[in-house]
């Protein structure tokens, strides 16, 4: 019988996650190609995990990786790197036993079901960033941010804003008003009714209110919207059976099903005083992420999501884990209008019939109307069977027209991310960090914001690969 190298059916991605990422220390970056704006001052944040075996174990999921975080400084000087794992408590537990021993998102603790009792949860801080003014943070879905030194990346410890409680849950993708520095975020604490925690905290990330909520089961909520007035909250038609998790028998991704009977449940808070201002349900769906929200003239909530028609993105993701994708899964870059007085939905638009994802626009237009937003697709013309997705693009929401990267083959970009000029007003650059499968090397390329389709403005080389990131931000200099 032949045998089958199943390797050689790996795309050229898999190599960035084929070995645990190498730190290095703050190190001058070569510039490769073109030159750095000289309006670019500040620094791009990254998050993601960077570590997905120890001892020669996977980790069950791509979720279950360590958080690996790169940040890159953009000054007079030029542009200086840095790369660290956060140092969690479970991280260095694993780094001092040389081997896995917590369990998490996918995976069960090893060994018996007393171990899996006793350490059921590693606290990854692998999923995204928040620059604060004096520290960074390093989100994940569970449990309290860690904070970091902004410029060295140095792990400081987990910290609760000054209001969370001891394990409680301060999610991955807060949302800041660009005028009034408002930041809003929420938690899930799982049980077999969810509690859905939400967050308002001054600039400097100290929470000034919260509120909760007790949810119906325990739906998969990873993101919201700032919407003008209101954060709005989509309950997905995606339940976690949570008894097999307390009991140590099954992970939370094998717990986790498809219901479309629940449909989409839909919850609109007033930001001012975080209580509830409507309830309402839609047809399912699901999303990871939100692109925007805002309120238009005719005071409807207009929301713009990453759309899947069910949940077989979560074994697609935990797929990538392994170097090797067999399901497919297809998103849309869809709109949804809500009366958000009753929670009724009045419309639903697909504005884009490309798989997408990681769907942003700039920081000075969250909760607010954007001419543009920018996302993570496929370059046109891919074969998607066992890639992930290897271009980035703008959609213009006036004229309806997207304009698409020019990255060429075996190159992979991250979520773009995109920053204003601080010399010009009118001019944006979106930064993304490209692991080339050619050369097996990371880089960072910046874009001018109005012309994704041209050569990169500059080309910035790193030191070592980045594994494939989750999100970022980028925090202006002073």
């Amino acid at each position: 019988m032949q045998t089958i190298d199943k390797k050689s059916t790996k795309k050229t991605w898999a190599k960035a996650i084929s070995q645990p990422a190498t730190e290095f220390p703050a190190t001058q970056l070569p510039v490769i190609a073109g030159k750095i704006p000289d309006g670019l001052r500040g620094t791009l944040y990254r998050n993601g995990p960077g570590r997905l075996e120890r001892g020669g174990v996977s980790v069950g999921h791509w979720f279950d990786g360590d958080g690996a975080i790169l940040a890159v400084h953009f000054t007079d000087a030029g542009a200086t790197g840095v790369y660290r794992y956060v140092q969690t408590a479970g991280y260095q537990e694993e780094t001092a036993a040389g081997k896995l021993l917590y369990g998490n998102y996918g995976m069960t603790a090893p060994g018996s079901i007393w171990n899996q009792w006793r350490k059921p949860v590693k606290h990854a801080a692998n999923t995204s960033v928040l620059a604060l003014p004096d520290k960074l943070l390093a989100l994940w879905e569970g449990d309290n941010p860690y904070a970091l030194d902004l410029a060295t990346l140095e792990t400081k410890g987990l910290n609760n804003l000054g209001g969370l409680a001891k394990g409680q849950p301060y999610s991955a993708h807060p949302k800041v008003d660009y005028k009034t520095g408002e930041i809003f975020n929420f938690g899930m604490t799982p049980g077999p009714n969810a509690i859905l925690h939400i967050y308002k905290s001054d600039f400097t990330g100290k929470i000034l209110q919260q509120a909760k909520f007790t949810l119906a089961g325990f739906p998969v909520i990873h993101d919201f919207v700032l919407a003008g007035q209101y954060l709005v909250f989509f309950a997905p038609a995606v339940r976690l059976n949570i008894w097999p998790v307390l009991f140590g028998t099954s992970t939370y991704s094998d717990s986790l099903t498809w219901q479309p009977e629940q449909g989409t449940q839909i919850i609109v808070i007033d930001r001012e005083t975080l209580s509830v201002v409507s309830r309402g349900e839609t047809e399912p769906w699901f999303q990871w992420h939100f692109g925007n929200g805002y309120v238009d003239d005719r005071g409807t909530v207009i929301v713009d999501l990453a759309k899947y028609a069910d949940f077989q993105t979560n074994e697609y993701l935990r797929q990538v884990a392994t170097g090797e994708t067999q399901t497919v899964t297809k998103t849309t870059l869809t709109r949804v209008q809500i009366n958000p007085q009753t929670g009724k939905v009045s419309g639903i638009e697909t504005l884009l019939n490309r798989t997408c994802e990681f769907p942003s626009v700039p920081a000075k237009n969250v909760g607010k109307f954007s001419r543009y937003s920018y996302m993570s697709i496929f370059r046109e013309g891919t074969d998607t069977e066992g890639e992930i997705l290897n271009n980035i693009a703008g959609f213009d929401h006036q004229t309806g027209t997207l304009t698409e990267a020019n990255l060429g083959e075996n190159l992979y970009p991250s979520e773009p991310i995109h920053t204003q000029d601080i010399q010009n007003s009118d001019q944006g650059w979106v930064l993304t960090v490209v692991y080339d499968g050619n050369t097996n090397s990371s880089e960072v390329w910046i874009f001018n914001s109005q012309h994704l389709n041209e050569e990169p403005v500059c080309k910035l080389g790193l030191p070592s690969v980045i594994p494939h990131s989750f999100h970022g931000t980028w925090k202006t200099g002073e």
